[in-house]
């Protein structure tokens, strides 16, 4: 988690309203954590083997695009809704922050050139739908937003869940959070079908 120099009131994550020193915050601990990374992993690979990274990154150098956010913005809204509730504390959610970065795509290039153990062979974007289960494609696939909105929670809840439960201890009570955050996310991809960024990158150990 990177260590912020002042709290990023009502989100737990870098959102359009965070201060900039938030923004570097990450930025750095993002740099820091890729070349450990990267470091790491040359002293196990032999020269000329292959590596590949597939990271959830941004479309664009803004760090405040919706690539990045807005899937935490959702979470945030639902922490602030139980804390209006008095079910969790407002401080609680200032002082908590996800340890995820996004980069973009140049970011990850700039720290695998600076690190020097590695050679990019090639380096490629996709995107994924939030909800994995529901493709544009497909056309058996009826958008429910109740079912979506779940299947990004699940998603998201088996990451986050040990790391919130940490922070906020069990006053929490995370079915509570997850259903309120699958309304959320539900009504959102009932106007706009969002996607995950993703960054592919692979290399070759100099």
């Amino acid at each position: 988690v990177p260590e912020l120099p002042e709290q990023n009131k009502g989100s737990i994550y870098m959102a359009g309203t965070s201060p900039s020193s938030v923004f570097q915050a990450y930025t750095k601990q993002f740099q820091k954590d890729l070349t450990n990374l990267l470091s790491s992993r040359a002293e196990e690979i032999v020269p000329g083997g292959e590596m590949v990274l597939i990271l959830l990154g941004r479309s664009i150098p803004d760090p405040t695009s919706k690539d990045c956010c807005l899937l935490w913005w959702w979470l945030s809204r639902s922490l602030v809704e139980m804390a209006d509730e008095g079910l969790v504390e407002a401080a609680d959610i200032d002082s908590f922050n996800l340890p995820l970065y996004p980069p973009y795509k140049h970011e990850v290039r700039d720290v695998v050139e600076e690190e020097g153990s590695f050679t990019i062979n090639r380096l490629e974007t996709f995107e994924v739908n939030w909800d994995p289960f529901c493709h544009e494609d497909d056309e058996n696939c009826l958008f429910d937003k109740l079912k979506s909105g779940r299947n990004v929670a699940d998603c998201v809840r088996s990451a986050t869940e040990p790391i919130l439960r940490s922070h906020f201890g069990e006053r929490l009570m995370m079915d509570d959070l997850f259903e309120r955050y699958a309304r959320l996310v539900g009504e959102h991809l009932s106007v706009e079908k969002t996607k995950h960024f993703n960054i592919a990158v692979s290399m070759t150990r100099k």
